[in-house]
């Protein structure tokens, strides 16, 4: 009996039967690599993430914000470091193989080259968690109005839907979103640690309006790559192509949202400061 037949005799209500089923098509390569084997601790990384979220600001409502200038610095150095070393791993392994941009199935093949790809895409599920220190600065600094849905959905749900993608397709089409993504968050991390360093720097940081137009784009071709590989019959997962799509619209309109807001209804660019790391919330100059 193939796969295909067992999970139409599966009822759609037996979740977890379901799930066993989809434990059968997880990709062997990351079998036993640290928070794969199992959704719990990605699972409870998002609850506490999000506990921290609604108790933190209410901790700090009576506490004088933290100074952490001097830990911000090195700490965006470090991140953008991390996503250079993971869009380098992504974009030679993929080069070696002679990846598809537009359509690359997923071999399950333990060629070095692939192996590269696969492990780069689990440094980038695991970024996705140190991204949380992002919002927890924002707490510890009293900028609660930075906590903005867009940001909060960002960060959680990055996290969780990468760690679908390093569990099921850790490489073929996998490859590309990623790697684009951990370029942008090089320029995003070098930004804010050069602001950090103080005010002298702002003449040299009047390009940060063209960060959140390189995520629109992003998303963008990656919402008409999924079309496409739809259209086209890519072989490559078929939910996989869905719920990139439903993923990248959902980003469109939020960001789309946040740059109408932030550039585009008259109000002057220097009174914004975009959300430190992903642009996802908008901060009056003080």
């Amino acid at each position: 009996m193939t796969s295909t037949n067992i999970s139409e005799n599966i009822p759609f209500y037996d979740v977890f039967g379901y799930y066993e089923w989809t434990l059968t098509l997880a990709d062997p390569r990351t079998k036993g690599w640290p928070m794969v084997d199992s959704p719990i601790p990605t699972l409870t990384g998002v609850c506490i993430y999000l506990f921290i979220v609604w108790i933190g600001p209410k901790l700090m409502h009576d506490r004088k914000p933290f100074d952490l200038t001097t830990f911000l610095v090195p700490y965006n150095l470090a991140m953008a470091l991390l996503n250079l070393y993971i869009c380098l791993q992504l974009f030679i392994g993929s080069t070696m193989r002679r990846y598809s941009y537009i359509c690359e199935p997923c071999r399950q093949s333990f060629h070095p080259a692939e192996l590269r790809i696969v492990d780069a895409v689990w440094w980038y599920y695991f970024s996705k968690v140190l991204e949380f220190s992002d919002t927890f600065f924002f707490i510890l600094r009293k900028k609660d109005n930075q906590l903005t849905f867009l940001h909060v959905y960002h960060h959680s749900t990055m996290f969780s839907f990468w760690w679908i993608g390093v569990k099921w397709v850790p490489s073929g089409s996998t490859f590309l979103p990623a790697m684009v993504n951990s370029f942008i968050h090089v320029l995003m991390y070098t930004y804010y640690g050069l602001a950090a360093v103080g005010p002298h720097m702002n003449k040299y940081l009047w390009w940060k309006k063209y960060l959140t137009i390189l995520q629109l784009i992003q998303f963008t071709v990656a919402m008409m790559l999924g079309i496409n590989g739809i259209i086209t019959g890519c072989e490559f997962p078929l939910w996989m192509h869905y719920t990139l799509i439903g993923y990248m619209i959902s980003f469109i309109l939020l960001f789309g949202n946040f740059y109408a807001q932030a550039y585009m209804q008259g109000k002057p660019i220097q009174q914004f400061e975009i959300n430190c790391i992903d642009m996802g919330a908008i901060k009056k100059s003080e």
